[in-house]
């Protein structure tokens, strides 16, 4: 992972700094990792202080302009998940591959051992949907990684709020995120 790209500049015409615009997007997985920053509960209210959130299902915005941090939850199971990836790549100044379908392709990378044709021949028999308004599955899930660059990795499934928080504290004062340990307790 690299080191964290500068804090977007201050306002020109106040004192206060600028938002950070914020942007996610869920690809292939269940949308856990979602409902867990929104557990991040009353410090919402804090970082929407902070914070401009952009394309994310949180403001159901379709295009994304120029964001400072892209959030990617889910692996790439279809030719539209990649596609959708490197645009939104293309718009992220820091890109975050958050939680377990996004690092490694998580639970949908379960049928990669399985050929594809007879996944859907199970699923639908002989009548598999061939319409050209379908995306195209992928051979095999594949992670973030594998696809476009990042800068960050946010593990867990989901990751928990705490670590979405001090991610995005940290990532916002241009400090490096410690993203080590703290995920797995036993209790």
């Amino acid at each position: 992972m690299s080191a964290v790209p500068a804090p977007p500049p201050a306002a020109q015409d106040s004192a206060a700094p600028r938002k950070w615009r914020v942007a996610t997007v869920s690809l292939a997985g269940c949308f856990g990792c979602h409902m867990s920053l929104l557990d991040i509960d009353e410090r919402l209210f804090d970082l929407i202080e902070r914070v401009e959130f952009d394309r994310s299902p949180l403001t159901d915005l379709k295009e994304l302009a120029p964001c400072d941090l892209g959030l990617v939850e889910g692996g790439l199971c279809n030719a539209e998940n990649v596609e959708v990836l490197r645009r939104f790549r293309a718009h992220c100044r820091i890109l975050v591959a958050v939680g377990a379908c996004a690092i490694t392709g998580g639970l949908p990378a379960l049928r990669n051992h399985l050929d594809v044709g007879t996944l859907l021949r199970a699923t639908y028999g002989e009548r598999v949907p061939d319409d050209p308004e379908l995306p195209l599955p992928l051979a095999r899930v594949l992670p973030v990684h594998e696809v476009v660059r990042i800068d960050h990795a946010l593990p867990g499934c989901p990751p928990p709020a705490d670590a979405f928080w001090q991610l995005l504290q940290d990532l916002m004062a241009g400090r490096a995120p410690d993203l080590r340990g703290g995920l797995i307790r036993y209790d």
